[in-house]
Parts: C-alpha cells; structure tokens; sequence
C-alpha cells in the first residue's frame, strides 16, 4: 500500500506510531539543520520534519523537494513543540525515516492555496492544478453529500432512478438544442436533451409511478455565472398526484438536505406566494425574501400632480431604502445613472428623503406638496431617515426594474447575507405569455404543462383576454433570489395536449411530427401526473454560500462556452465529416 493513513487523519492518539503518508508537496522550508515539509491530499495536510541527525541521503532529498512533487513517506508520529491550532493535524508531526519521490513537478503556474494568485482564465487551463485547491475540494464534497441525500430520501420515498435516452429528436421550441449527427443516418440529427420532460412522461404511462434521476442535461443559450450549457437536474415524476402532494414531498426533501448537509433548519410547511403577488411586491418570480423592501404601487398618489412623467406612466412604483436618506446627491446621481443601464432599462429615477430632522427633500419638490411626499412615504411604509426611490412605465416592465433595483440595494446594504436561507414556494404562474412580436401565445413553462382545473373553462375559449387568465399548475421553488426548481402537474389527455398545442399556434402535423409519440401514448391510459426538477449546480452553489456555479462543477465551460483546458470545441478533420457525409460552410 501507498499509504497506511491520509493526511488528514493523525492525531495525538497517533503518537508513536509508524506511518506511510502519500501525497503532494504543499511547501517546504529549511529551519537551520531541519527540513519542514507540508505534505497534503484531499484530507487534509501534514508536517514532516527532516532533522540534522537525519542520513545525509534522507536530508538532501527533503531538501530537493519542489512545490507539487508526489511524495511517499515514512516516519514516527510525535507530539510537536510548536503546536499549530488552525490546523487538524497541528498537534503532530511525521519524523521521517524515509522519503521516496514518485514523481517531480513542474513549479505550477498559480500557487495552490486557499486563496491563490491565478486568475480565472489562467485556472481554467490548469483546471486540474485548480482542482487540488481546499475551496473546489470543499464545494465538490459538498456536492457529492448532496447528492447521497437526495438518493437517501427519494429511495426512502419509493422513487425508482431510472436513466433516460441522451440521443434524442431535436424539438427546438425554447432554448436551442446542441445537435448531433447521425453517420449511419445521413442528413439526419440527434438533439441532446435539454430536459428528460417527455421521458418522464412516457415512464409515468408505463406506470413507473416515482421516477427520478440525476442528470445531465444541455442547451444552447447564452451563458451567466449561474448557467453552463451543460448542466445537472434532480429529475422527478410521481403519479397519481395532485400539486400539495408534489410540494409536501419535496419540501421534506429539501428539508432533510438542509438539515443534514448545512445543520439549518427551514420552516415547516414554507411559505407560498402567487406569481402576481410576487412580481406586484418584488418585481421578480424568484424573489430574494431576506429583506424587506417591497414594492409598493404609488400612481393615485402622485399622477395627474402635474408631473409629466408620472401623469403619462401606466404604472409608478416605489421602494423605500431603510437608512439611505444620507445619500449625497452625487450618490443619487450615480444611482440615476445606474438605473438607465440597458441591464435595468429605467428612463430616469426619482427619491424622497426623510431625513432625521422630520423634513422632506424630493427630486420633484416643485411638483408636490410635503403632505403629498409624506402620503406617498406611509403607502410605502418608510420612517425617518429612509430613501424612497420611484420608477414609472409600463406595469410589469417597471415593477421588473424595480426589483433589480431593489436586489442592488440590498447588496449594497449588506441584506443578501448567503449564510441565511428563505426557501420559498411560488405558485400560480400565468400558463400562457403573449408575445405582440410574433401575435401569438407562448407556454410559460412548457406546452405538457396543465392548466388549474378551475381555469379549464377559459383555456378552452377562443378569447385572447380568456386565455391570458388561465393559471398554470405550475410551481417554482425559489431560494434567496434563484429559482431553484420547478415543475408543474402535466397533461396526461390528448384531447386537453392537442388543445395546448392549437393554442400556441403547433399545427396539427407539426404537433405529429414533433410530439406524435406522447400523444400517442396518451391514448393508452395516461394516468393523472406531475413532477419537477431540481437544478443540481445551483442548488449546490446556494448551500455553499455562492452565486457562480463553476466551482461546483469539476470541468465547467466558459463565458464563451469553451472548455479551454482541452481546447473544446474545435473542428474535426475531414475524415469525420466524409464518414458523417457533411461539409462545413461558415458563413461571415
């Protein structure tokens, strides 16, 4: 055996005994006569000392060590003299009777410590240098204990996992499908899945009745800190269901994760919100609930004041930021300017101070009494020394701006602290959205979504304001400003899924073409289902305190999609592209 212990493991219990340790060479340093050495593995690190009493041989050699050598190791373990309480071996140390170097290293490009020089481009091209570092190792413990729970408490529930095909038909109606060609198929494509949505559909007709599984899942879309085009779903259906029944279940898992994984303990039952509710008072459908600071509608107070702008506005919202009244005008300048980025969209901001003293100072003072300022301060809730800033336009294109400006200020307040978690249910999102671009509506979630039952009456209406009433069974699991997961009761009639797919405007042969195997399959006995998914790589980065994914993921791609570790993508030679009867035109 290479090693009797790993580096992580000894302590005083050990002293005197004989061990073998093996791993990498942390650093070293030479202490008058005595060799120091940090050796580390995944566990942990440990202190060997080389003393000058040592065979001339043995003290050349820890002298000859370099950052990152493979090392294998023999010694005593004794007591140190100079204890070192930050770390949890710091107690002992490996008196070395022998050293055997199993293989030199290059001096690495970036120093592999808790917090390192590289920068990110530079780390994603030594990814695996970048992956012996303490933060990556700790976030991908952390996920692979995630994932044990998950297993744990979805078996303990009767789910069965069940793997699903990755080479599938491409059915482009979202997001964009990486595809694949067929060479025993010329001319033809595999897509990628982007979910395993009517797999999980079709095991539900087959009477799998809890299904899961952890996987791999891909889309073609423009890239963020929290999105990678190849990323991870906790995957479920159950049948037989109604919607209580699929949050009651998942909130017990989610429950057991984070008592098990974090030692927090989330409120049983959560709390639920409606779609509309939360874009009324936080202007997202994945609010950050932490904090306060809601939004409150404001335009009976202020419009047809004589203020053109607000006179003109469908809709003025207002947040008040408590303590913020201290704000100089150069900061509020800033903050206007702030606000007219194309990320947010505002045309301009306008604030109300309270200051301390009981006065109030507005950028529309001319326009409005100090009695009309005050009104609109108690419709927001605000007190002395607050900051009320307000923003007008169309209803939910400004109650939107709103809530990114409202998610700004509580980072700037220090609000967002990612040690406290407030999960949350949303529910009742719209089923449809219309789109005046393209004069035709468009699933929210995706066309397998049913409509509440209570709202079949107008699903099945031919009016455009019938349709735009219609709930979805649908339900998003938020946490602290992410959508986490989501997931809807589906539609397990054809009648009702040839119905959705009319009202998107699918043609009947399209809708063949496209989907003809699940309505098909419908025909024979679907039985009442739902289900959700869960995005692993965000759910890992939430519990660990962050807001990127990449450090949870052991090879992530890039802004730019690129993998730039092993060069990917990149083109194939033409021997591929003959087999596969393809050629390349790129266009300008």
């Amino acid at each position: 055996m290479y090693r009797t212990h790993t580096c992580g493991e000894l302590r005083l219990e050990n002293v005197g005994g004989e061990v073998t340790l093996a791993g990498w060479v942390q650093k070293s340093r030479k202490l008058g006569g005595m060799t120091f050495v940090d050796l580390r593995d995944r566990y942990g690190i440990t202190q060997l000392v080389v003393d000058a009493s040592a065979p001339e041989e043995l003290q050349q050699t820890a002298e000859s060590l370099g950052r990152e050598f493979v090392l294998q190791v023999t010694g005593k373990v004794v007591e140190r003299e100079s204890k070192n309480p930050k770390m949890p071996t710091g107690d002992i140390e490996i008196a070395v009777s022998a050293i055997k170097v199993l293989n030199k290293a290059q001096t690495p490009p970036f120093t592999i410590e808790e917090n390192t020089d590289g920068g990110e481009d530079l780390r994603a091209r030594y990814r695996y240098l970048d992956l012996r570092r303490k933060p990556l190792q700790r976030a991908l413990a952390l996920r692979h204990r995630l994932a044990q729970e998950i297993r744990s408490y979805l078996d303990g529930e009767g789910f069965m996992e069940i793997e699903t095909p990755y080479l599938i038909k491409s059915t482009p109606e979202g997001a964009r499908d990486f595809v694949v060609p067929s060479r025993m198929n010329p001319g033809q494509f595999y897509a990628l899945p982007q979910s395993p949505q009517t797999f999980k559909q079709l095991l539900m007709v087959a009477g799998y009745d809890r299904y899961f599984q952890i996987v791999r899942c891909f889309r073609d879309e423009d890239l963020r800190a929290d999105r990678q085009p190849e990323f991870t779903q906790i995957d479920c259906e159950m049948s037989f269901v109604e919607q209580e029944d699929v949050l009651n279940t998942f909130e017990g898992m989610m429950r057991q994760m984070f008592k098990n994984a974090l030692g927090v303990d989330i409120p049983n039952p959560l709390p639920r919100m409606s779609w509309y509710d939360a874009m009324d008072q936080y202007g997202s459908d994945k609010p950050d609930i932490r904090f306060g600071m809601t939004i409150h509608e404001v335009s009976d107070l202020v419009k047809d004041k004589g203020f053109g702008v607000f006179d003109a506005a469908e809709y003025i919202g207002a947040i008040s930021v408590p303590g913020a009244a201290a704000y100089t005008r150069k900061e509020l300048d800033q903050l206007t300017e702030w606000v007219k980025r194309p990320q947010v969209g505002a045309k301009g901001l306008v604030y109300i101070k309270l200051n301390e003293d009981g006065s109030i100072k507005s950028s529309v003072d001319k326009f409005y009494t100090p009695e009309q300022l005050q009104a609109v301060a108690d419709r927001v809730e605000a007190s002395k020394g607050d900051l009320l800033l307000l923003l007008c336009g169309s209803k939910r294109k400004t109650q939107g701006q709103l809530g990114v400006l409202r998610i700004e200020m509580g980072n700037r307040l220090g609000l967002r602290d990612p040690k406290v978690f407030a999960p949350l249910w949303i529910v009742d999102f719209p089923l449809l959205e219309w789109s005046e671009e393209d004069n035709r509506f468009y699933a929210m979630h995706h066309p397998f979504t049913a409509p509440k039952p209570e709202h079949e009456q107008w699903f099945y209406s031919d009016k455009k304001e019938d349709l735009e009433r219609v709930c979805a069974n649908a339900y998003d699991f938020v946490l602290n400003g992410t959508e986490l997961g989501g997931g809807s009761i589906r539609i397990h009639e054809a009648a009702m899924q040839e119905r959705m797919f009319e009202v998107l405007g699918i043609s009947k042969e399209d809708a063949e073409y496209k989907f003809g195997f699940i309505i098909n399959a419908f025909k024979f006995g679907a039985p009442p289902h739902g289900g959700l998914a869960f995005g692993f790589d965000r759910v890992c980065a939430l519990f660990g305190g962050q807001e990127t994914i990449r450090d949870y993921i052991a090879f992530p791609k890039n802004n730019q999609g690129r993998d730039v570790m092993i060069d990917s993508p990149s083109q194939i030679d033409q021997t591929q592209l003959d087999e596969l009867q393809l050629s390349v035109n790129i266009k300008a």
